[in-house]
């Protein structure tokens, strides 16, 4: 099923071929470096370079039979030796490494290669937030807390706020790929009791790795769960945009909504239908995301210094959650960036309680010209709930109101409504957020 959400950047690095080529990447470093120490022969290292090839059929032809698949690859790589005519230098291959040497450190491998194609997407986002929030810096727009209006906002500082939290998911994510850029090959239970922890530094300075500073068979896994829970915030940014444009879109608001191509149809029924489908994918596919983390917490308890429980988990919910990731956000990314705005629909949704929502605003010029502030709030409500319930004009109720226009001239009462009061701020917001 995830294979049809796959970017083929993304999915390229989670195939087996890529898997393997990366086994390789960290054998023929280990070689080299064991060369370096004077473990293992030049001459066989420089043979394994020019050599050792492996083939993904040929592999799990292997596997199948020894159920092995670091056997079954190591096994492969001395068939090619051998047919190269390097038979002999394909016994310093995997020389004192154990399975897990190879797996976790060329896992790291994947996932510095899915983290740099995930930081790049976050980019393009941000781009995207950033371009459409000053588009939109100053376009009036109710602000709805409880899902009822409350007071105004500008459609740009929605925009704005999206690009600060996303700003926050992308550093989350830099971190944790930057402890996922770990390797380790310390033997079968992490004493170093076959290579040095010099070799170690030596192999994970040619993959562009850190050596772990301790681990049993296994890097802790709490890195891992760190990492899964850092795609699951920007899987879940993307949800709250695609949310609010799903809310936005509804019939009875229609403020903004998700580009609807030419010849598009929404409805096998209902021919006039322009539903947020991909807003809802996108929301869908973030509750996949958050529920791999809850899998990557689970695999931090292992037994002793290691049982293989984690692995095969891993082997879904690594691939899966950056795969997802890679496809939120490029699905946001389109939604963002082609999003259909109706401005003048904003305005219509602002003004349509004609004036309700500048209440608190009233309230503090009542209060501050002298008005009891528990005076105040009883005489406004009450205005209120009567335009409320008679979809009146709350605003020439106040302005017919004695007790109200014995403290407020009919000039502060148009300052009490005004709107760009309201959105004097603005600026000051934006500079705080795209310094």
């Amino acid at each position: 099923m995830i294979a049809r959400y796959t970017r083929p950047e993304m999915g390229r690095i989670w195939t087996e071929e890529n898997k393997y080529q990366c086994w390789l990447a960290v054998e023929l470093a280990a070689s080299e470096a064991l060369a370096e120490l004077g473990v293992v022969p030049a001459e066989a290292a420089r043979l394994l370079r020019a050599h050792a090839a492996c083939d993904a059929v040929r592999i799990n032809e292997i596997e199948q039979k020894v159920k092995h698949d670091v056997i079954a690859f190591t096994t492969s790589v001395a068939e090619k030796m051998a047919a190269a005519g390097a038979a002999e230098a394909s016994r310093w291959f995997h020389y004192g490494l154990t399975s897990n040497d190879v797996v976790d450190t060329a896992q790291a491998l994947q996932v510095k290669e899915a983290s740099a194609t995930l930081d790049r997407q976050s980019t393009r986002l941000l781009d995207a937030l950033k371009a459409r929030a000053y588009e939109f810096k100053m376009t009036p727009q109710i602000g709805r807390t409880h899902g009822i209006q409350a007071e105004p906002i500008t459609f740009g500082l929605k925009l704005a706020l999206w690009y600060d939290e996303m700003a926050r998911a992308q550093r989350r994510l830099r971190a944790a790929a930057e402890e996922m850029r770990a390797g380790k090959l310390s033997g079968a239970v992490g004493t170093f009791g076959h290579i040095s922890p010099e070799a170690e530094v030596r192999i994970c300075a040619k993959l562009e790795l850190a050596p772990a500073a301790i681990a049993s068979q296994v890097i802790a896994r709490d890195r891992h769960a760190n990492y899964v829970c850092a795609l699951a915030l920007v899987a879940a940014l993307c949800e709250k945009i695609a949310l609010e444009v799903r809310h936005l879109q509804r019939t009875e608001v229609r403020e903004a909504e998700e580009p609807f191509a030419a010849g598009q149809k929404g409805s096998s029924a209902m021919p006039h239908k322009r539903n947020p489908v991909t807003c809802e994918q996108i929301c869908g596919l973030a509750r996949l995301v958050r529920s791999n983390a809850q899998a990557a917490f689970e695999n931090i308890a292992l037994w002793h210094e290691r049982d293989i429980s984690h692995s095969s988990v891993e082997r879904v919910i690594l691939p899966d959650s950056t795969i997802l990731t890679d496809y939120l956000l490029e699905k946001t990314i389109w939604l963002v960036s082609g999003m259909r705005v109706n401005t003048a629909r904003m305005q219509r949704n602002l003004d349509l309680t004609k004036g309700l929502v500048f209440s608190g605003q009233l309230l503090l010029d009542l209060s501050a010209a002298g008005m009891l502030r528990e005076d105040a709030y009883r005489i406004v409500q009450s205005l209120a709930m009567q335009a409320w319930e008679t979809e009146g004009d709350f605003r020439a109720m106040i302005e017919a109101d004695p007790d109200i226009t014995r403290h407020l001239s009919k000039d502060q009462l148009t300052h009490s409504f005004a709107l760009e009061r309201q959105l004097q701020n603005v600026d000051a917001i934006f500079s705080r957020v795209f310094l």
